[in-house]
């Protein structure tokens, strides 16, 4: 594979990796705004969701897993006029009726938020394998003498 298709598959990667991330952060918004709900009606929380809307989309430094988070776009990205599932999800209007959803439909809510981010995060785990595999191969290039920084210099 010529090394300017290498670099342009890791490119799209790249794009593809910020593009999930990005709707991974909506889906996990939504899905806290849902915990700090049910935890309202429980009366664990005594707050209203819009007192404690910073604190519930506070960005955290770290993932799940202790890793530092990477800093996303603000602005959506483009997707060339994709329309993809997540966006049927992310289009519900629930926020906005949030306290007058009853228990049953948000469980249902809740289901198909986690069910999309777990394809989203499925989504993801593909682009890293592919990413690596690239790195991998850009990797040995360099190390090999087939590739040279100076090209690459060059080109920028």
């Amino acid at each position: 594979m010529p090394l300017d298709l290498l670099r342009e598959r890791r490119r799209i990667c790249d794009e593809l990796d910020s593009e999930l991330s990005y709707y991974r952060r909506l889906l996990h918004g939504r899905l806290d705004l849902l915990e700090f709900e049910r935890r309202r009606r429980t009366g664990e929380e005594t707050r209203s969701i819009i007192e404690a809307l910073p604190e519930i989309l506070a960005d955290e430094d770290e993932d799940d897993r202790g890793a530092a988070l990477k800093t996303l776009p603000i602005e959506a990205p483009d997707v060339h006029g994709a329309h993809r599932p997540i966006d049927r999800v992310l289009g519900d209007d629930f926020l906005a009726r949030l306290p007058a959803i009853a228990d049953d439909e948000l469980d249902e809510i809740e289901e198909m938020l986690t069910a999309t981010e777990q394809e989203v995060s499925t989504q993801r785990r593909t682009v890293y394998a592919v990413l690596e595999q690239l790195l991998e191969e850009l990797t040995r290039r360099y190390r090999d003498g087939l590739a040279s920084v100076d090209g690459l210099l060059q080109q920028g």
